[in-house]
């Protein structure tokens, strides 16, 4: 082993770590990693962000803006309200909206249609009497399976395109993904609809009129002459008993008492801090005369006729994450109460002005209409309240679908190159409005871009230095003992369990360079070897934190950390049941 061989191992070995504890942003560890690769000299600092001109890296920001365009004219709507069935059981609902979430997740950002199906999903949810988790995690798997169909369906599916084109010259197309990702999305698809959502865990109601995100965390006021004056915290707790509510904390005269004694009595202008879902907060409200805690400060505009109550999920990719309520100085800049807030499987005792947002909060804010609006499309929030489907422009629908369809033909056909296909696009996105130009920008998932250009150069000094066939070679010989498909299977499996605890995008960069390394060790065809990246980084389904799409369920859905195995094991030895037979088929060694 070289010395740069030891820098790389220690090198790659430290980012994985940082990657699996979460501690920070993938986007900081990806930038660490390109600057420790400098600092020690295996990458020169004239390539350090050559990254940022990667074509995989321009097509990944320009479909997001595509994707951004469909969203807005309303041409997923549309598809909707033409695909979703108005009847039917559970099973035929399940087909449709998880067939959809495919489809539309091969030829678009995948959280982005998620994002825009989830009310859907909700309010087929309540239609068939199924739990709001028995829906939202077979339709967030499936928007994940969907990706893996084509070049753009996903971010790993451009890295390893990438690779192959500096491997062999010439990069994967935009269909060379389909035999193995439809294949494996069908395959995915039919267990899913037929057995996998009788897997997933229903922690809600029996399928209600309302949505059920889990605990929330909301405060209530005591006001002059109500009821609940003189009441016991103890007699509190009991009405929110059926609910599995409790007070978790009281604020009294400016003093807040963290597990406050249930002997306590309460008194006027006491700030109670409850945890228990939607429906408890309203039946506590009501007899005891509590409300809803408002300051002094709240703007006036808030206290008017128009005010409405919302509940969103925070995206993993919102820019507020790690901020509170008075670091976005929710009421007096945006003129928005946050009123509660839900995380599944957390309790804590905490201000809501305190309250750190992570990705998969659920947040209940009051606020005019048009300010909830604003402040959700800036913030990163999915809505979801059931809404009707509505088509706001139908030619600027058609417009946007039909810009879609010109860069992926014109990508498929070869006259352009996919970054020059998509540039293209999102350039007539543009000049035509249908995207406003100062959502151009807030349209593209920024640490998404850093990630990836960062994690290329590092990449590649895994195979400049030898690394990556060091690797590469100690698993053929002490694993797979030379057999291909063994090795095959191996590297597939191997990725596919990476990705389940770090980001998808940065497993395939990782793994890219070894599977070359494997394929050439073994003197077989190193196309099957990078596809088996593809699918395996693409098919996390294991944990909320291997996909986005997983993180986004996990509030709405009432799920835990260890809820998505049930359902995701069997579904990850569907795909490597199918989709390893799938690749030597398409891919002979």
């Amino acid at each position: 082993m070289t010395q740069d061989q030891g820098l790389t191992l220690l090198l790659i070995g430290a980012t994985v770590l940082l990657f699996l504890s979460g501690r920070l942003r993938h986007d900081v560890v990806a930038l660490s990693a390109l600057l420790a690769a400098v600092a020690v000299g295996l990458v020169p600092a004239r390539e350090a962000f050559a990254g940022f001109a990667d074509p995989a890296v321009i097509t990944v920001a320009c479909v997001l803006v595509l994707s951004r365009a469909l969203q807005v004219s309303g041409a997923v709507d549309w598809l909707a309200r033409h695909v979703l069935p108005a009847r039917g059981g559970a099973v035929l609902t399940l087909a449709a909206l998880c067939g959809l979430g495919a489809f539309l997740s091969a030829f678009m950002n995948n959280v982005g249609a998620l994002a825009l199906l989830m009310p859907v999903a909700l309010q087929a949810a309540t239609r068939v009497g199924l739990m709001p988790g028995q829906v939202l995690m077979p339709l967030a798997f499936a928007t994940v399976l969907g990706g893996t169909v084509t070049l753009i369906g996903t971010p790993p599916n451009l890295i390893v395109a990438g690779f192959r084109g500096r491997e062999a010259g010439q990069p994967f197309e935009m269909f060379d993904f389909t035999p193995a990702g439809l294949a494996v999305t069908l395959a995915g698809l039919v267990f899913i609809v037929l057995a996998g959502w009788r897997l997933v865990p229903g922690r809600s109601g029996s399928g209600g009129d309302e949505f059920d995100p889990g605990a929330y965390m909301a405060e209530l006021t005591v006001p002059e002459g109500a009821p609940a004056i003189g009441a016991t915290l103890a007699e509190i707790e009991a009405a929110l008993a059926e609910a599995g509510g409790q007070v978790v904390a009281l604020e009294r005269g400016g003093a807040f008492l963290s597990a406050p004694r249930p002997s306590r009595r309460v008194q006027q202008g006491d700030i109670l801090v409850l945890e228990a879902d939607l429906s408890a907060l309203i039946e506590v409200v009501r007899p005891l005369g509590l409300k809803l805690a408002q300051r002094e400060d709240t703007p006036r505009a808030e206290r008017s006729d128009e005010i409405v109550l919302r509940e969103y999920v925070v995206r993993p990719d919102s820019g507020i994450a790690g901020s509170t309520p008075t670091d976005l100085s929710l009421r007096t800049r945006h003129g928005i109460n946050l009123l509660a807030v839900g995380r599944s499987g957390t309790r804590a005792a905490t201000r809501l002005r305190a309250w750190r947002f992570r990705a998969g909060d659920t947040l209940l804010l009051q606020g005019a209409a048009e300010a909830l609006s604003a402040f959700a499309q800036t913030a990163g929030f999915v809505p979801l309240a059931a809404r009707d489907l509505r088509l706001p422009d139908p030619k600027q629908a058609l417009l946007a679908a039909a810009i879609m369809g010109c860069a992926v033909a014109a990508a498929a056909m070869g006259l352009a190159p996919p970054a020059i296909a998509f540039a293209g696009g999102m350039l007539a996105v543009m000049l035509t409005r249908i995207l406003p130009l100062s959502e151009v920008y807030h349209s593209i998932d920024w640490s998404v871009i850093v990630l990836l250009a960062a994690m290329m150069p590092v990449a590649r000094a895994m195979e400049t230095s030898g690394t990556a066939a060091l690797i590469a070679e100690a698993l053929m010989t002490h694993v797979a003992r030379g057999h291909a498909v063994l090795a095959l299977g191996l590297i597939l499996v191997v990725t596919m369990t990476l990705s389940d605890v770090m980001n998808n995008a940065a497993t395939a960069a990782v793994m890219c360079p070894i599977a070359i390394g494997a394929a050439g060790a073994l003197g077989v065809n190193p196309d099957a070897f990078l596809m088996a990246v593809a699918v395996g980084a693409s098919c996390s389904f294991l944990t909320p934190i291997g996909h986005q799409n997983n993180t986004l369920i996990l509030g709405p859905g009432g799920f835990r950390f260890g809820d998505y195995w049930r359902l995701g094991l069997p579904l990850e030895i569907v795909v490597a049941a199918v989709g390893i037979p799938v690749i030597l088929w398409a891919f002979p060694l």
